[in-house]
């Protein structure tokens, strides 16, 4: 499983790890996501998705539907 948001696609941005002496080494930035069970009204039952904390603030806003129609989503494959 990759380490992406499930509705916003959020991954890992490449970023420079600097020391004192600015000797700059590559690393990776992850994204926050965490592993969240949503109901699902529709549905009538809980799906359980890896979100960034993004979209779990938009997703109480928005709401489940909506999010996975923008994002393309199949719900009943989760």
């Amino acid at each position: 499983m990759s380490r992406r948001c499930d509705l916003t696609g959020k991954k890992a941005n490449n970023a420079f790890a600097v020391s004192h002496s600015h000797r700059r080494t590559k690393r990776l930035q992850q994204a926050n996501l965490q592993s969240k069970r949503v109901w699902w009204p529709s549905g009538n039952r809980w799906v359980k998705l890896k979100l960034s904390t993004k979209a779990i603030k938009t997703l109480e806003v928005k709401g489940l539907e909506a999010m996975a129609k923008e994002a393309g989503i199949n719900l009943n494959h989760y």
